[in-house]
Order: structure tokens, then C-alpha cells, then sequence
């Protein structure tokens, strides 16, 4: 460092840049009075008057009653209102050409088909996957609605019946079947009800009966008349093919006698009151694609 020896006043300049010293030293390194850059201070002059100009056109300074409004009378809350306002229309658009189509129709329509698995997956998580699941893979005495096993058939049409009327609901055209309870009223013998237990088993396992067993015997003379002599259901009865592994209540033994013994009938509620038309197609068209649709 050097001095200016003629002014006594004169500050200490670094001898190597010949920059003057603030006076502010640090473990012997002294700071040089550079001043700042000039892209810097262009930069803070710009934005002090961007800041300005925005405080004038947008809300901005605290008052007492809230903020200062701005020449534009912005907002975030109004900006919102207006994109949502948007949207309900382009929705309204959309529902009111879905209302006048059928199910099949919204399929084959690319447009219409995309808004309703959007909307039906909006839907679905809303009301439906409290029992289903949110993935719809359903869960003991909740049917899977990813697979392709269907009590009331798997086409759109079928479906949107299901969700319309519900199954064993108060609608007067609700899906409805009854399963007897073989057990419980004494229409069949315990030792009965375990050899048909047997026999509904190997329908799926192909497991070797005994040779003794009569569940065959059994099942055609009391069950065949709802789910087929084959074991197959029949979706005119609601009546669940017994000879896919695909089990409601659970696929052993035990289950399969307690079924017998003291049937579980499942309830679905009828949609049609708790939900306009066009949301239950979008429903349906949902459910549709999910893998299992026909």
C-alpha cells in the first residue's frame, strides 16, 4: 500500500491497482473503494422501476383494508375464478353433447371418449373407490373391476346399467339376485354342503374328487338352475362363474361352506339419483377401460 504524503487527508491507495482503501481491514487484507458495476446499477435502476410501474398496476402496498388494487384491478382470486369459469363451460359443452349420446357413441367418438376417462376417473375416486379402491381392484366381498369377470356382463352398456340401477339397491330396476341360504334354512346337510364345497373347488383346480363324493350330483339338482351345469354362472341371474378361481367372499372351503351356509348379498347403490346422466356414462366408459370391459 501506498500514501499521498502532500495531503495528509488524502486515503491509502493499493500499490498494486492504485485503487483507494475504505479504511476496512480484515486479518491484513484491505478493502479496495471500487464502485459497482455499471451493468449492475443499469439492472437495479430497471428493476426499481419495474417496481414502480407494478405497484401502480397490481395489487401491491398493505393498506388497512387489505392491499392496494392496482389501475387493472387484478387479482390471483379473480384470475382463478376466470380460468375456473372457463373450464366449467368447456365441461358444460362437453357433458351436454355426452347427455345425448349413448355410451356407445361417446366410445367411438376420440374427443368425447377422452373427456369422459378423464371424468370418469375424477369421478370414480369420488364416489366409487371407497369400496372399489382407488386402483378398482376391489377387495373381499368388492368386486374387482380390473379383471374380466362380471356378475351383470361386461360390455359399456351393461355397466352403465350397473352404476345407473345399482345391485340389490331400492331402485325398482336394480340388478337383483338371492343366493339360498342352503345351511342356515336346512336345505341341504352339512356333510352335503361340504361335498359341494368340494366339487365347486374342482371346478377351478381340477382337483380329483372321491370317489364317495356326491357334490356333483348335489350341485346339478339345487345350484345348476343359477349358475349352470357347468358351473359357469349366468349373468341373467347375477349368478359368479364358479370355475375361474375368481372369488368374492374368498375361494376356500371354509368360505365357500360359509357362503353356502349363510350367504353375503352385496349391496351397490342406484347412481341415477346421486348422479346426472352424462357423469354416469363417463362412469362407465371408465370402468370400460380399465382391462376388463367386453
Amino acid at each position: 500500500m501506498v500514501t499521498n504524503d502532500k495531503d495528509p487527508h488524502a486515503k491509502e491507495r493499493d500499490a498494486f491497482s492504485g485503487v483507494e482503501t475504505t479504511g476496512h481491514e480484515w486479518d491484513g487484507i484491505k478493502e479496495l473503494n471500487n464502485p459497482a458495476p455499471r451493468w449492475w446499477l443499469w439492472v437495479f435502476f430497471v428493476c426499481c422501476v419495474w417496481a414502480a410501474g407494478y405497484w401502480v398496476f397490481y395489487p401491491a402496498w398493505p393498506t388497512l383494508s387489505g392491499n392496494t388494487k392496482g389501475s387493472k384491478n387484478w387479482t390471483s382470486h379473480t384470475e382463478l375464478a376466470a380460468s375456473q369459469a372457463e373450464i366449467t363451460a368447456r365441461r358444460g359443452e362437453f357433458a351436454a353433447q355426452i347427455q345425448g349420446k349413448t355410451v356407445e357413441e361417446i366410445k367411438n367418438s376420440p374427443e368425447l371418449y377422452q373427456f369422459a376417462l378423464a371424468g370418469g376417473k375424477t369421478m370414480f375416486k369420488e364416489n366409487c373407490a371407497a369400496c372399489h379402491g382407488t386402483g378398482a381392484a376391489g377387495g373381499n366381498g368388492y368386486p374387482n373391476l380390473n379383471d374380466d369377470d362380471w356378475l351383470w356382463g361386461g360390455k359399456l352398456e351393461d355397466i352403465y346399467t350397473t352404476i345407473k340401477f345399482g345391485a340389490r339397491s331400492t331402485h325398482e330396476q336394480t340388478r337383483t339376485s338371492q343366493m339360498p341360504a342352503f345351511g342356515k334354512e336346512a336345505m341341504l346337510k352339512p356333510a352335503e354342503i361340504a361335498q359341494v364345497a368340494d366339487y365347486v373347488l374342482s371346478l377351478s383346480s381340477k382337483a380329483e374328487l372321491a370317489a364317495d363324493n356326491k357334490g356333483a350330483e348335489i350341485f346339478k339338482t339345487n345350484c345348476a338352475a343359477c349358475h349352470g351345469a357347468d358351473g359357469k354362472g349366468g349373468r341373467e341371474f347375477g349368478a359368479p362363474n364358479l370355475a375361474d378361481a375368481i372369488w368374492l367372499y374368498g375361494g376356500s372351503k371354509a368360505e365357500i361352506i360359509a357362503q353356502m351356509n349363510n350367504p353375503r348379498h352385496g349391496v351397490m347403490p342406484a347412481w341415477e339419483a346421486r348422479l346426472p346422466d352424462d357423469t354416469i356414462k363417463q362412469l362407465a366408459v371408465y370402468v370400460h377401460s380399465l382391462g376388463g370391459g367386453e
